[in-house]
């Protein structure tokens, strides 16, 4: 785990012990990991980087609402079906002029359209490809909350025993079990059986000493009285009664934006003018403007 950890700081990734420990487990355990929190957190950069600390390609699916198995797992390729069907309209006018009778016209035709429906015409997407990489690939679906129930049901079987049914060729196994990764925001509650074939890793947001250390290793020229202060004033806005919380990768945007600015400090003027960095809504900077000073005055 001391291993995983440095690994991920080596790839930009500031990993808690507990992180490091669900990651740990899941590479031995082959098991999935379901990863919940805030957006902004680092629940999707967390399977960015754990591919690039790995050496594995990264096979993403966003989720969304209406999300199927075609998007998902597989469809045919109904362009080369149709093309082929073409080209072979004339040869299969010739094979079935001998038939004796329409049985065996028919039982000619079966074995035809069975080829329409064989690997070469098969489009894999996302789940499909995770399962037939050759040497492992990390699997990331994000977003799992925004699919329906249905699809969350659909992906047991994958979830579970690293594999896929497509009716027309029978059962897919992965040779090597992908690294998999489910991200959610809690936008509704997930099954109790997705929940059982996962282990769950729940990201909060950072204390000011670990929130430091990640916009060191994000931004890092930025300096450190600087970065300090930043991240203080961040963690003020947490206790304040606002629609939009900033999360982490705010605090990573602000820093980027300080140092393209060349600022050195943090005054009452520079917060005002990027304040919109950090807080998405309106009434959310309309509260804080007017307190800014008494923020960045605030105990150091």
């Amino acid at each position: 785990m001391d291993d995983l950890i440095a690994g991920l700081a080596g790839v930009g990734y500031i990993a808690s012990r507990r992180i490091a420990t669900a990651l740990y487990m899941a590479l031995h355990l082959q098991k999935p990991i379901l990863v919940e929190g805030v957006a902004g957190v680092g629940k999707t950069e967390l399977a960015l980087c754990s591919a690039a600390l790995l050496g594995l390609p990264l096979i993403r699916m966003q989720c969304y609402e209406g999300l199927d198995e075609s998007k998902a797992l597989y469809e045919w390729k109904y362009g080369k079906q149709l093309l082929y069907t073409q080209i072979l309209k004339d040869h299969m006018g010739r094979s079935l002029a001998d038939a004796p009778d329409m049985e065996t016209a028919m039982e000619r035709l079966h074995g035809a359209g069975d080829l329409f429906f064989s690997e070469p015409f098969l489009e894999p997407r996302p789940l499909l490809t995770a399962l037939r990489t050759e040497g492992g690939a990390v699997l990331l679906i994000d977003e799992i909350d925004k699919s329906d129930e249905a699809f969350e049901a659909f992906l047991l079987e994958v979830l579970s025993a690293f594999q896929a049914s497509i009716p027309e060729i029978g059962v897919i196994r992965a040779t090597t079990p992908p690294v998999v990764f489910l991200t959610s925001n809690n936008v509704r509650d997930l099954g109790d059986a997705l929940k059982r074939r996962c282990l769950h890793l729940h990201i909060p947001l950072p204390d000011q000493a670990l929130e430091e250390r990640i916009v060191a290793a994000r931004v890092p020229g930025v300096e450190d009285a600087l970065r300090a202060k930043l991240v203080r004033f961040v963690q003020t806005l947490r206790t304040m009664d606002l629609r939009k919380l900033p999360s982490i990768s705010e605090t990573v945007d602000w820093a980027r934006a300080l140092l393209l600015l060349h600022a050195r400090a943090l005054d009452a003027e520079l917060v005002r003018e990027t304040l919109n960095v950090i807080l998405k809504f309106e009434a959310d900077i309309a509260a804080v403007e007017p307190r800014i000073g008494e923020i960045l005055a605030g105990p150091e």
